[in-house]
């Protein structure tokens, strides 16, 4: 059975650079253990659609070195793809091209979106077994959770304008230049600043996000640390 690669795009935690934008209102060491519930959370999805058989696990992580402390947050079975040097659209087209090495397709998945839903990845992969595609979800922020090809097309990468809310449409007319069909699988939200983390700690307030009518996935990680900090703070 030829199957799809779902890889998070990630760097192992570490204080003083994981989730920077994140602090205030997190201190350093706490954007790093929230950036681990984020992958751990993350990866258990990803593994769950794996026992259909058809989707095998990655994380395309930096840095060099890092793989024990990132194995720690991954389940078991994930496999690992090395980031190269240079600017972020060359590391999503460097681990992109490596994944479709051996695989029928790739899904490259933003680490920041640990509530991502199961189904919107269900829905890409089967999107990607159906031909030469771009597959998308788009960001509540302008940009893309998730990136699926079933052939490598470099200049999907190439002069992106990244951390922006015009990575979405230049994607976009990227893939009419090459004459490739698009689908939109349903969107998501990555959590990068305060307010996204609002929007997180109002989805576990059972206060579901406006843009969709998905139920996100439990992310029993991320909820757990929140919640005790929250407990934390009401101490102090």
């Amino acid at each position: 059975m030829s199957t799809i690669a779902v890889a998070i795009v990630c760097k192992t935690p570490k204080a003083g650079s994981s989730k920077t934008r994140l602090s205030p209102p997190l201190l350093a060491d706490e954007c790093a253990r929230l950036s681990a519930c984020f992958i751990r959370d993350l990866s258990h999805t990803i593994a769950a659609l794996a026992r259909a058989g058809d989707v095998t696990g990655y994380a395309v992580y930096t840095p060099l070195g890092s793989e024990t402390a990132l194995r720690t947050l991954l389940p078991r079975g994930f496999e690992l793809v090395p980031q190269c040097e240079g600017d972020f659209g060359e590391r999503l087209a460097h681990g992109m091209s490596e994944l479709l090495r051996h695989h029928s397709g790739a899904i490259l998945v933003n680490s920041d979106s640990p509530t991502l839903p199961e189904s919107i990845l269900r829905t890409a992969v089967e999107a990607l077994k159906s031909g030469d595609r771009v597959v998308l979800s788009p960001a509540h922020d302008g940009g893309y959770t998730l990136i699926g090809l079933s052939a490598m097309h470099p200049r999907l990468f190439e002069d992106i304008p990244w951390s922006t809310p015009a990575v979405y449409p230049v994607t976009l007319e990227r893939a009419t230049e090459l004459h490739l069909p698009v689908v939109d699988v349903p969107g998501w939200y990555d959590i990068d600043d305060a307010a996204s983390l609002q929007l997180l700690e109002d989805e576990f307030a059972n206060r579901r996000p406006t843009f969709t009518l998905l139920e996100g996935a439990r992310a029993p990680a991320t909820r757990r640390f929140l919640r005790e900090r929250h407990k934390s703070d009401s101490r102090a």
